[in-house]
């Protein structure tokens, strides 16, 4: 399991600020691959991960397509990955390492990329030009390191998936278990043919099996990837608090078993909003909290609307010029298991600010959910012509099968009246666009990594919307904060229930009455997740359940209760610990949730914690503010709506650890 040494606030205390940068963006530097695929490995590094193509960044005598990222210095360093990972999915395991799974063919350089090996079927098997073998069945693990020493193990010969796997999905189970889910066989814009004569398997073209890591037994089909087949890519998928999983595509919705594979049908999708991918909604869980006992309930927003199922052509191409088409600007909720057992149900949420497709969603340490990315028309992928735009010359946008970047960022905030949820106010313009392939990350700091786009098939400098390398950092309105909580005590190993512990914050780490910055007071895990093509898996924000004694000297004390003994919520695995008072996040923690290893996760009975104790005279050591920038009180929406700017913060280093890796078992 993995370790780290946690600073305290005095180590933090003599870190500089600088004030009004909510909202802002900033130069992220070169990540030497374009940013198909990201995740926060640790509190120092980020992996990022490209397709198989031209990059100019070479490792081992060929070009890179897998980088790691430095947090504190913002530079990359070529890693070497050997297969294809052109639309691989991926997830953490439990002891903190990753896994990626899949990918395309071997590729070689040019517009048509032909492998210069291939099989009977025209599928490349490997490319002496870019030295990259088939990536469809591949396993890669990379166990992270605080330096840039380790190295991605992927040997299809030795670690494998049964079956082959281009665009599919991935969620751990409770015992850390991951289940994968369809995909393509090969194929190319969307995953059928047209007339659709054969949904489950289009000619041989389509995976619609599940199987497991580590192997559960041989793959199973699943009847869902056959109702939705054509528009099932990246199918979204969250398991809830009984350990069914729910699964949406298309425009249907399941809970999924994934011991007996039985499937429960949900609601179809209001007015048949397309998510998946290459509609590429931006669909993600809201906060749990203890406040809604811990129930999940999804996001669902924006995508296409407006196309028809013919619309959406076959594995070559769309049958329409999809850039003309506007995105959708829907939002729905569903809660797929109520608590008080009536019937799931689709609720419909405030429109988004403008419509996208390729939003993503970041959840925020305070429970917000960021909005990035993405284009007011078209769909996800590339292509060199449309069934009515059949001359490559005649493609306004390049390859690219979207137009209109959405370059302003918005806020959700799940918690505001509706109405107003949604804010963009005080937030700048990225002067950057982020289309297909371009990804978002929350960072151990509260800001947020924003990288890649190439919506073409290989690398391409002059287009319109050309291959990207530059990154940038955004920057929420928690950081126009005067301090950031400076805890102490933050665990950095957690149990599913089992005893309290305690969390320290000196009275320097807020201004104002004490007893209200203990009120306010919230302890966030947050797991980033694994992201690709606007969706991020694995990405959770769960609550801790906390009460807190206050001192004259306007020392807090938080009482907190492990997560609940409910590992299907908070799956066993990495997370940032997040301390916030008056909603300003402290800097993330990283530390383990669960056994680190995959088993069957303890569920310990749950502590009871002691009563509030307050102090009606302490105040904290911070000058305060004026009313107008009183930490904590911006609101969601309107005329009244700060959430673009008001509290003042400082950019503070991201906090020192020391991580040991370990081995989660053996293959």
């Amino acid at each position: 399991m993995r370790k780290a040494v946690v600073l305290g606030a005095t180590a933090l205390a003599s870190i500089a600020l600088a004030a009004d940068i909510g909202g802002t963006f900033a130069d992220g530097g070169d990540t030497l691959v374009s940013a198909m695929m990201m995740f926060v490995g640790n509190d120092k590094k980020v992996y990022i991960i490209d397709k198989a193509q031209g990059n100019a960044a070479q490792i081992n005598g060929h070009p890179a397509w897998g980088a790691v990222w430095d947090i504190e210095t913002k530079q990359a360093t070529a890693m070497d990955i050997r297969t294809n990972t052109f639309c691989a999915s991926g997830m953490h395991l439990p002891n903190g390492s990753y896994a990626t799974f899949g990918g395309n063919s071997a590729v070689g350089p040019g517009l048509d990329q032909k492998a210069s090996s291939q099989d009977e079927y025209g599928n490349g098997i490997y490319d002496s030009s870019y030295e990259n073998y088939d990536g469809r069945a591949a396993i890669r693990l990379l166990d992270p390191c605080l330096d840039d020493s380790c190295e991605w193990f992927d040997n299809p010969e030795v670690l494998s998936m049964q079956k082959r796997r281009w665009y599919s999905a991935a969620e751990p189970l409770a015992d850390g278990t991951i289940a994968i889910i369809g995909g393509y066989v090969n194929g190319g814009f969307i995953n059928r043919k047209y007339p659709n004569k054969d949904p489950a398997r289009s000619g041989g073209a389509s995976e619609p099996s599940s199987e497991f890591y580590p192997s559960r037994g041989e793959p199973v089909d699943m009847p869902f990837m056959s109702l939705t087949s054509g528009l099932n890519s990246y199918a979204h998928t969250y398991l809830m608090r009984s350990g069914k999983m729910l699964v949406q595509a298309n425009y249907s919705t399941i809970l999924w078993n994934p011991d007996t594979n039985e499937e429960e049908v949900l609601p179809n999708m209001p007015n048949q909003v397309i998510r998946v991918y290459p509609a590429s909604g931006g669909v993600a869980m809201l906060p749990l909290r203890p406040t809604n006992l811990y129930n999940p309930t999804v996001l669902f927003c924006g995508g296409m609307s407006e196309m028809s199922d013919y619309d959406w052509g076959n594995f070559s191409w769309p049958f329409v010029n999809t850039w003309e088409i506007p995105s959708s600007k829907d939002c729905q909720r569903l809660t797929p298991e109520p608590l008080d057992y009536s019937l799931p149900a689709y609720e419909q949420d405030d429109d988004m600010i403008q419509g996208r497709t390729m939003g993503q969603f970041v959840t925020l340490p305070d429970g917000k959910m960021l909005m990035v990315n993405g284009g007011a028309t078209g769909t996800a992928g590339y292509s060199t012509q449309t069934l009515l735009t059949p001359d490559y010359s005649d493609m306004p946008h390049g390859m690219s099968l979207a137009g209109e970047p959405t370059l302003k960022p918005a806020i959700y905030d799940p918690e505001a009246p509706r109405g107003q949820r949604w804010s963009d106010a005080g937030f700048g313009t990225s002067a950057i666009p982020r289309l297909y392939h371009s990804t978002a990350i929350l960072l151990p700091d509260a800001s947020v990594l924003i990288a890649g786009s190439n919506p073409n098939v290989d690398v391409n400098l002059t287009a319109e919307f050309p291959t990207t390398y530059q990154a940038e950092i955004f920057y929420p309105p928690y950081f126009n904060a005067e301090v950031r909580p400076e805890p102490v005590g933050v665990p950095t190993t957690y149990t599913y229930g089992g005893a309290t512990f305690d969390v320290t914050i000196p009275g320097s780490s807020y201004s104002g009455s004490s007893n209200d910055a203990a009120a306010s007071a919230q302890v966030n895990l947050v797991r980033p997740g694994w992201t690709t093509h606007s969706m991020t898996m694995g990405q959770r924000l769960l609550q801790l359940n906390n009460t807190y004694t206050v001192t004259a000297d306007g020392t807090i004390t938080l009482h907190v209760s492990q997560p609940p003994p409910m590992p299907e919520i908070l799956q066993p695995g990495p997370v940032f610990t997040y301390v916030l008072i008056n909603g300003v996040p402290s800097v993330g923690v990283y530390g383990i949730v669960g056994s680190g290893t995959i088993q069957t996760q303890a569920k310990l009975l749950v502590e009871e914690l002691p009563d509030s104790v307050r102090d009606d005279t302490a105040r904290g050591l911070v000058r305060d503010v004026d009313a107008n920038n009183t930490p904590g009180n911006g609101g969601a929406g309107g005329d009244n709506d700060n959430s673009g700017g008001g509290m003042r913060s400082g950019v503070i280093g991201i906090l020192a650890g020391v991580a040991s890796a370990a081995v989660l078992l053996a293959l």
